[in-house]
Formats: C-alpha cells, structure tokens, sequence
C-alpha cells in the first residue's frame, strides 16, 4: 500500500508549521513554535489528545534543574549521559545522548517557569540505573494529567488543536514533504499543506505486524501502549528514502496488574519487594529494570508472576495514581500473615515463606541482586501480574535540529521528528531503556523541533 503521493495542485487548508500528534512531543513543539512567533497546526487522531504519555506515569529525567537544585540534589547532563549509555552498553548514538541530557533541563525549567507546571522530584525511591533522583514529575505522578497540563497550555497561548484526523498519505516530492491527506471520521479527505512538518506520531507499538518484524520476542505480551501507534513515521521514511534505526528497541514492562490491566510502579519492586511465579520461586534478578522484566515474567508459567512487598511500601507507590485504582479495583491483595497471602494469591504458603526467608539483608542473592536491611514486615502485600510492551524506542534518525535525515545522511529541509516517531537513546532492544527515556525524548526533541524556523 502506498503511503505517499505527489503533493496536489492547491491544499483545503494551509499553515506554516504543521505537526502531526498531539502527545506530549507534539504539544511541547507547538509551544515552542508558537514562541518563534510561527503559525502553528496540530493535528490529532484520537477525539482528544491523549497519546502513549496518558498511559504512562509522565515522569521525565532531566539533569541540572532548579527544581533539582531546589531539593539539594547534585546532578549533571554528563552524569546522565553517562547513566543512559550505561543501561545502553554504549549502543546509543553519543552525540544524540547527548542533544537529549543537555536539552531536558532547559525544557523543565521552561515548562514550569513559562507554562506554570508544577513539576517536583520523585524523591523517596530510586528509579533502576539512574545515579540521582532525576524524575520529574506533576502531583498525581499521572501522565494524564501532564497531557492536560500541556493542552490547557496550548490553549491559553490559542494553538489550534484538530483531533478526529489521522494523517494517512504524506505528500513529498523533490526530496521534500509538502504535507499530508487526512482522514475524517465522516469517511471524508482533508489535505494540509505546510512550509514544514514535525512528526510527533510516535511509534508503532500498535501496529503488529510490525512488532512481529522487528521485536518477535514480546509480539506475544499484552500491549499496554496506545492503539493510536500505529508505525506511520515508520512507514513513510521507508517510502521517501528516510534513515531509520533500532526498530528492534522498546520499552516493557513485567509489572501490570493482570487482568486488571492497571500499571503497579517499580517502587513495590526498587524498595525490597520481590517477582515469584506460580511456584512461590523468584527466577530472576528484579534489580535489572522493569523493561527487561517483561520477557523475564512471559517466560513464566502462564506467562504471569507475582509482586510480593509490604504495607510500608505500598504506602510509597499510593504517591500514583495508578497504584491507587489498582488497590480500589481490588488487584492489590493484603494479609497479616504470608500464608493469608499466599493463600489468596494461589501460590504454595511453605514455599513462598521460604523464598522470603532467602533474601539476604545487606547481602547479594544467587541471581546478583543486592538488598538493604530493612525485611519485609506484616501486613504483606501481593499483586497478580504480566508482562506487557508499553511503546517502541526505534524510528527515524535526527540531527541536532530533529531533522529527518535521509539515508545519504543529509537532512530533510521541511521534516523533523521527535518523541517515538524518532530513534530514541535506549539501545537496541529492551534491556537498554532507562525509565523515562520515552518522554525524554518528546518533551527535549519535540522543543528542539518547534524553535527552528521554517526554511
């Protein structure tokens, strides 16, 4: 099926800036654009913007902050670039890793100076790789309500925000984009011609064709992204002759409440809590990251595992809003006795106490992850989950100015990208991503995309 054409001979509607997606990448570079004085036009497929950033936590890293700062935290864009490319074993781009460390607090500090975000630091748990607390994040720890805040933003600054129209055909010609035919929901063709086009249509975790190409190992797991995802980016650079890399990169995630469906936060798992299967046995090393942990739980039996921790725990997870619903939704179970718990998890009592037993305070276990000294104490906690693809990492490749880069290396003129639609800094498969580095990579390049001018 082609998904390009010819440009026609007049557009239904014209603007200078067009950008397609109404996420968080697209919304932070409607900003920006707006600020360079720019006409700007976003469009959206979903009836209201939403994206893969709803679905999430919207916690972004970012080094160096005043809000950093504010809270005595020490930290440097050469630390975090050193932390990235750690999880990554170097697999990143440098100087990519680098346009995304250095950018992010300069987007913070804007977002919450300029647009009056709320933003704070995640403090009181520790993100897996990550040498400094880092996360920013709004009060309900929500990436809906970060979607909300960036929209209610756009609105005061009178961006126009289009939603029911799904770019299908991206018309270029000459080696340049002139715009795109769109789709309304009355069955009905719209065409918007541009100066330039921003990407921001992320990737195409929701498209499983394509999962099943280039990441067969998770195509099985439960897609927990957004359905609107779909590989357009994708599937116009392999069309006008645009670069593309780690296709096989994506975010997982191996604690989702099942079969509720509601994400359980990490933190059960950072601050001592543990993964067992139907066994009651842990089988791997919890300390690697919750992406790795999606394959590491569909491996299980029944493809599903168990996270065990403790009351004090689950009282630092209620900071989100997801664990909340989860506990309300009745996934969260609790016992006074690790036999109650068992027993209502269906797992085998003697064998889950005696894999609790095996922790080693202030110790490493048998798999190489290392514990403080504080055990996990009555009243128990357990919850029922899978594994699960949130969003791809891999997409087109960008420059310094989030241009798209042809496969020559030069750079399109009137085409950029940022969020998941571009190649993000999280290696080439699963175990490189660094929590956050999805909405790193749409709040720093969706900026850098939005304050270049149309040339």
């Amino acid at each position: 099926m082609t998904r390009t054409a010819s440009p026609p001979d007049t557009f239904d509607i014209t603007t200078e800036t067009l950008i397609i997606g109404a996420g968080a990448c697209g919304l932070v570079a409607a900003l920006s654009a707006t600020e360079t004085g720019q006409q700007v036009l976003v469009i959206e497929a979903d009836p209201v913007p939403s994206g893969s950033t709803a679905l999430s936590a919207g916690l972004i890293p970012a080094a160096g902050t005043k809000i950093q700062r504010a809270a005595g935290i020490d930290d440097s864009a050469a630390l975090f670039a050193s932390d990235i490319q750690a999880k990554a074993q170097g697999e990143n781009d440098p100087a990519l890793v680098d346009l995304m460390t250095s950018g992010a607090a300069e987007v913070i500090d804007w977002l919450a100076e300029v647009h009056g975000l709320p933003f704070s630091v995640v403090t009181n748990f520790d993100y897996p790789g990550h040498s400094r607390h880092r996360m920013h994040g709004l009060p309900t720890r929500s990436g809906a309500e970060l979607i909300d805040a960036l929209r209610t933003a756009c609105e005061a600054k009178g961006i126009d925000i289009i939603c029911d129209r799904r770019a299908d055909v991206l018309f270029h010609q000459d080696g340049e984009v002139y715009g795109v035919a769109v789709n309304r929901p009355d069955g009905g063709v719209e065409t918007i011609g541009c100066k330039r086009m921003i990407l921001a249509c992320n990737g195409f975790g929701g498209n499983r064709a394509l999962v099943s190409h280039h990441m067969p190992e998770i195509a099985d797991g439960l897609w927990f992204g957004h359905d609107g995802n779909r590989g357009e980016a994708v599937l116009w650079a392999e069309e006008i002759g645009a670069q593309t890399q780690h296709l096989g990169a994506y975010q997982g995630h191996g604690n989702v409440a099942h079969p509720h469906g509601i994400l359980i936060t990490w933190a059960v798992i950072t601050e001592g809590g543990v993964q067992v299967n139907r066994r009651g046995d842990r089988f791997w090393n919890e300390a690697q990251g919750y992406s790795e942990a999606a394959r590491a739980v569909l491996s299980q039996p029944g493809g599903e595992a168990f996270a065990i921790f403790d009351h004090r725990i689950a009282g630092i997870a209620r900071q989100f809003e997801d664990f909340k619903r989860a506990e309300t939704a009745g996934a969260v179970r609790t016992s006074d006795t690790l036999e109650g718990l068992a027993q209502t998890l269906g797992l085998p009592p003697d064998r889950l106490a005696k894999t609790l037993a095996e922790i080693p305070l202030e110790g490493t276990d048998r798999f190489g992850r290392r514990f403080g000294m504080t055990p996990l104490a009555p009243p128990y906690c357990g919850v029922r989950v899978t594994g699960a693809l949130f969003h791809t990492q891999g997409g087109v490749q960008v420059n310094a100015d989030a241009q798209v880069l042809r496969t020559d290396g030069t750079p399109f003129d009137t085409l950029y990208a940022g969020g998941g639609a571009a190649c993000g800094v999280s290696g080439k498969g699963d175990s490189g991503y660094l929590s956050g580095n999805g909405l790193l990579s749409a709040v720093v390049l969706g900026q850098r995309a939005g304050i270049t001018s149309p040339r």
